[in-house]
């Protein structure tokens, strides 16, 4: 089964073609990243502009690199939520209109649930097969921080969740306050890279829960920039001092942040008795964070390539591919549902 994968929550327009939730035909993503970064996060009025401009041409090279015509498609799955509201209206009323001109079924994502679906995907010649359920599922992204059990195919259990910023927005956060750009992932685990001696930082650890909360870390981080007088007229800190000031705390920041998403993540699986840990979403992408995890954690770890990390249609694809078999049914009057949760 074909499935065309299209994915507009926020500044990537994206389309994939995927076969039977697994294997990828194409993957096309037009990324809005240059755009946004002089304004230091994105700006909802122009993303949905750009994605006006952008969808048409990112389908066609989403099947022309797939070598497959509408013919060949057998359903279309489009995320509905969470996401910015003009973003996601450009991607479901495309979906909508395919749908109708050339009558195939449509079925919308929550984008969360298509984080974790990227771990289905791989190369015909990867051995490892399908994660196992029931599995404990991480998925950290600029906007999101939940812990789900996923006892079966769309059945998950919320664990626990972030009380305030989610770990992405952390990141880019501190970064804009570090003076290192958007977006802020990157460049911390870049900078970070470069710490001869990582500031420590406080862990909130809500004991008793499986929670999250990143917000009192940031503002310990501000609170050190001001004091150790690095901060430009602008409020953000100065280009990185020779003595490597800005590296050290941006090690600190990470270290503290990925301390916290690991062991909670170790402990939930345990406790559920899981069988495997599924690693997604933006935050994914974070060299520290993978490597942490797969050293601490008594079981088998799995995460995306970076490129399935970042918001992609591919996972959105593969998503639909088993939303359908589960039983969802087709939905031609889809409309968008910004604060979606997944539970």
């Amino acid at each position: 089964m074909k499935i065309l994968g299209i994915e507009t929550s926020c500044d990537e327009t994206a389309a994939a073609v995927v076969e039977d939730g697994r294997h990828i035909h194409s993957n096309v993503i037009a990324s809005q990243v240059e755009i946004h970064a002089r304004y230091g996060g994105v700006v909802p009025e122009v993303a949905s502009r750009q994605h006006l401009l952008q969808i048409a041409p990112v389908l066609r090279e989403a099947l022309s690199q797939a070598k497959v015509s509408w013919r060949d498609l057998d359903a279309i799955a489009v995320t509905v939520g969470p996401g910015l509201a003009g973003s996601l209206l450009v991607g479901v009323n495309m979906a909508k209109a395919i749908a109708v001109a050339k009558a195939l079924p449509v079925i919308g994502i929550n984008h969360l649930e298509g984080h974790v679906y990227a771990n289905w995907l791989r190369r015909d010649d990867d051995p490892s097969g399908d994660p196992h359920l029931p599995l404990v599922s991480l998925i950290a992204s600029g906007g999101h921080t939940d812990l789900t059990l996923m006892e079966e195919h769309g059945r998950h259990l919320l664990l626990g969740r972030t009380r305030d910023d989610a770990a992405g927005e952390a990141f880019d956060k501190v970064a804009r306050v570090l003076g290192l750009g958007y977006p802020g992932g990157p460049a911390i685990d870049r900078t970070a890279r470069q710490a001869s001696s990582p500031h420590s930082f406080p862990r909130a650890w809500l004991k008793g829960s499986h929670d999250f909360s990143f917000s009192g870390l940031k503002t310990a981080v501000l609170r050190l920039v001001e004091d150790i007088g690095i901060l430009n007229g602008k409020g953000e800190a100065s280009i990185p001092d020779p003595d490597s000031s800005i590296a050290n705390i941006a090690a600190g920041f990470q270290e503290s942040v990925v301390d916290v998403l690991v062991t909670k993540t170790v402990e939930a699986a345990q406790k559920y008795e899981a069988r495997e840990i599924l690693l997604s979403g933006g935050v994914a992408a974070n060299s520290l964070l993978r490597e942490t995890l797969s050293r601490r954690s008594p079981l088998p770890v799995r995460f995306p390539p970076p490129i399935l990390c970042t918001d992609n249609a591919a996972m959105i694809a593969a998503c639909g591919y088993f939303r359908l078999h589960a039983g969802t049914k087709a939905n031609g009057n889809l409309d968008v549902v910004p604060n979606l949760r997944l539970i």
